[in-house]
């Protein structure tokens, strides 16, 4: 044991009083610091046993002060202690620098001493390989309440170290949620408060705090599990507001709607967004003033508007529509080569304000407004006419268009243009992605409504092409190939030609194939069946009237009861029962 341990252990065995254990620690330090400036003289490094009695000593000091409520400016030899702990900074060992940040925080030092300190906690935070000394948690909690103090403003620089170290700490994911546990979001939540209560030259500084502030919660909102203290702290109103006051800051807006972005992925926090006041009206007048700066806003836009409340919301935003249309036209600049692609950022950010508009288009108001809007329309096809776009933007424009073709109004422009969308949509069909034959074929299925388009169809032998995709064995594809053929197989003169293809066998087998697990595409494979006899003609009704006479009993797995009952009994059963009616198949149904 060495001469500064057995010092440490007898003065507190002996349970002296505080002023001879404070000078007992402080004349090991002291003692210590010589053998330091000793080993320094001869160009030794300090040994890693010195280092660890160090940090005892200091830890000893702070354990005993606390003991006794004395921490902070109230004994007698805070001052000299004080400057030898400044002066063992100068040890340069990491560990030990946080160690004594700790106690010299604890000192409540103020002014350039509590400044340095913060810088030194900053600078020992910028290395990643320093994350485990943060660790313990203790620097944390000391750093977490400078953030509390009342008088922010007149540590201001230091606060802009301290919330820039938690920055990065916040990084790691094991730190990240320690603070989160600590009550981190709802720390920085108050803290941006009072940020936004300073004017004139405190304004700057608590711009810069801010950009921590937001860069912070931006790493917390990684973790799952931040998702209640967001909730409960209220956070998405005061976000709008950090956006409403400082909508100039670009790094302020770019974090902000990252964070954003992250969370409006989740139902309840989407919903506590779109209850904030004013948070529509603020996204869009940010999303005008940073159209030309390449910044991420529209992230927030893909998700925000998930909600029935949200899409009226921007569509009855004075200009909402046309500034996302605006934005679109930006971003949908043709490139000045026929070789040349757009560049990333330009890509991403057209592919996330098309899925904006998508979700917009849900909503029956909003999606027969955008349906007749020409320009919203022509945006959307010139993306898929072209050339050198991305699979993953055009995938994106044509789901938009197939939500805006569920509108058939006479205004929609959608309807008036279906010989060009169907023209671009038989070049989809040839495409090798399946996610572009998908959306391209649930196009059809609503613009085949359109007689001319169902002819369109029939005269390009689309049909074959749909028909095949029955063999995808996949739900979903076989369920848009069915919205198709069921609109084809309402005219007489097509029924047998899908006949003669082989699409009753086609339909059987799906049935066979899905109906116990997806009972919607069974009710739609069944009207599509229905639809192909109504001259009385079909193929294999043997082998269809098996699977119904199954089909129409409920299935006994009080499991699979729970799930799809109500569809089983609304969608399939009625279209089932008619069908087999239709081939005098006498059944009873339990």
């Amino acid at each position: 044991m060495t001469m500064l341990q057995l010092i440490l252990c007898e003065t507190f065995s002996l349970k002296c009083d505080l002023d001879t254990v404070i000078c007992f620690v402080h004349w090991n330090i002291q003692y210590t610091d010589q053998v330091f400036s000793k080993t320094t003289l001869i160009g030794d490094a300090v040994s890693d046993e010195t280092v660890g009695e160090l940090c005892n000593a200091c830890n000893g000091i702070h354990d005993a002060l606390a003991e006794r409520g004395m921490l902070g400016r109230q004994f007698k030899k805070r001052s000299a202690i004080l400057r030898t702990l400044f002066r063992l900074i100068d040890v340069g060992s990491d560990q030990l620098n946080l160690t004594l940040a700790k106690l010299i925080l604890a000192l409540n030092v103020s002014g350039n001493n509590l400044l340095n300190i913060c810088k030194l906690i900053f600078k020992i935070s910028r290395n990643a390989s320093n994350d485990a000394l943060f660790l313990n948690g203790c620097i944390l909690d000391s750093l977490l309440s400078l953030l509390h103090c009342e008088d922010v403003w007149s540590k201001g620089e230091a606060v802009l170290y301290c919330v820039g170290s938690l920055k990065l700490l916040s990084g790691n994911s094991a730190l990240s949620r320690m603070l989160l546990s600590k009550g981190f979001i709802g720390v920085l939540l108050q803290l941006s408060k009072r940020m936004m209560h300073e004017g004139g030259s405190q304004r700057i500084i608590a711009g810069h705090i801010l950009v921590q502030v937001t860069a912070a919660l931006r790493n917390i909102a990684d973790q799952s599990e931040s998702r209640p203290s967001f909730l409960s702290s209220k956070a998405f109103s005061t976000l709008c507001l950090i956006l409403e006051n400082h909508r100039k800051d670009l790094d302020i807006c770019i974090n902000v709607a990252r964070i954003f972005s992250k969370l409006s992925t989740y139902t309840e926090c989407c919903h506590a967004l779109a209850e904030s006041p004013r948070c529509c009206s603020v996204f869009l007048d940010l999303l005008s003033k940073h159209s030309r700066k390449q910044v991420n806003l529209a992230q927030v836009s893909v998700h925000f508007p998930r909600t029935t409340e949200a899409r009226e919301r921007v569509y009855e935003e004075e200009g909402g529509i046309d500034v996302l249309l605006d934005l679109f036209q930006v971003y949908q600049e043709t490139p000045s080569s026929p070789k040349q692609c757009r560049a990333p950022e330009s890509e991403d950010v057209l592919v996330k304000l098309i899925r904006l508009l998508a979700n917009l288009a849900i909503h029956p108001t909003v999606g027969t407004a955008l349906a007749a809007n020409t320009l919203c329309v022509q945006l959307l096809l010139e993306v898929l006419g072209t050339k050198h776009t991305s699979e993953e933007l055009v995938i994106n424009a044509v789901a938009t268009i197939n939500n805006l073709s569920f509108y058939q109004g006479e205004s929609s422009v959608v309807h008036s243009q279906h010989t060009h969308i169907s023209q671009l949509l038989l070049k989809l069909l040839l495409s090798s992605s399946m996610d572009a034959v998908l959306e391209a074929t649930r196009v059809f299925g609503n613009l085949s409504q359109i007689k001319d388009v169902r002819h369109f169809i029939m005269q390009h032998k689309v049909e074959q092409y749909v028909v095949t995709l029955l063999d995808s064995k996949t739900p979903d594809v076989c369920f848009s190939a069915c919205g198709v053929l069921i609109n084809l197989s309402a005219d007489p003169e097509n029924r047998a030609m899908l006949r003669a293809t082989g699409t009753v066998q086609k339909l059987i087998d799906c049935l066979r194939d899905f109906g116990p697990q997806d009972w919607h595409l069974a009710a739609v494979v069944c009207q599509t069946l229905w639809n192909c006899s109504l001259d009385g003609e079909l193929q294999h009704t043997q082998e269809l009237l098996e699977i119904l006479r199954g089909a129409l009993h409920w299935p006994s797995d009080e499991g699979v009861r729970q799930v799809q009952e109500a569809c089983w009994e609304l969608l399939f059963l009625p279209v089932a029962e008619r069908l087999r009616r239709r081939f005098y198949i006498e059944d009873i149904i339990t």
